[in-house]
């Protein structure tokens, strides 16, 4: 495991650093998220940040990037929204979950924003949903700023605390022992991962029955 995370480590900072905005603004615009959740990549990509230099270039540029993804998707929302809710893909994936976004962005303005930014589902669906919602941009704009700032600084942050651990533990357990190394990123990332679809479902579960309400 860290013969991976030291290749990972070792690549040019500079290609990894666009591979994470590349995900970040592709999972904001395109809905790449539907395909693979942008924390998994960030959570990947932030075994790099081995020193805080390293973290904080990555986190201005994700967060940048996930400012601009979100402001595109939200022009295409606000562009294409009805035709986005009737897309192979929302359909796919239940276009319920995007009538509950956009009906939960009307009642809550910034408010949702907020929370929909750290819910796996919700987070896919917001930027285009909030301009089909005729979410004004001003409102939206300083909620991105702030919700994508903490999203990217946590993922980022879990990356490396998973990565550290890694190291320390195959460390102290001999380099012949890396089952174990793998088993703790693991488990570290599936746990993060399934409370994170948890509460994205509890999310979505309650605020559709406040808009049933």
């Amino acid at each position: 495991m860290t013969a991976f995370l030291d290749w990972l480590a070792n690549l040019p900072p500079v290609w990894v650093i666009v591979a994470a905005g590349v995900l970040v603004f592709g999972e904001c615009t395109l809905g790449l998220g539907f395909i693979a959740p942008g924390e998994t990549g960030l959570f990947v990509l932030g075994t790099t940040a081995t020193s805080p230099p390293a973290f904080v270039v990555m986190w201005l540029v994700t967060t940048v990037c996930a400012v601009g993804g979100d402001s595109v998707g939200f022009l295409i929302g606000r562009r294409y929204g009805a035709r986005l809710r009737e897309s192979r893909i929302v359909r796919r994936h239940g276009a319920q979950h995007w009538d509950r976004a956009t009906a939960f962005l009307r009642r809550r303005g910034a408010v949702a924003v907020l929370v929909a930014i750290f819910l796996p589902v919700l987070r896919t669906l917001l930027p285009a949903a909030a301009g089909a919602a005729g979410l004004p941009f001003r409102t939206f704009l300083p909620a991105v700023l702030v919700g994508a700032t903490g999203w990217c600084a946590l993922h980022i942050g879990l990356g490396a605390a998973a990565g550290e651990t890694a190291r320390r533990v195959e460390k102290l357990v001999g380099t012949g022992s890396t089952i174990a190394a793998v088993a703790v990123v693991v488990v570290l990332a599936v746990v993060v991962l399934r409370r994170r679809r948890t509460v994205s479902r509890s999310g979505i579960e309650k605020h559709g029955t406040q808009g049933g309400e």
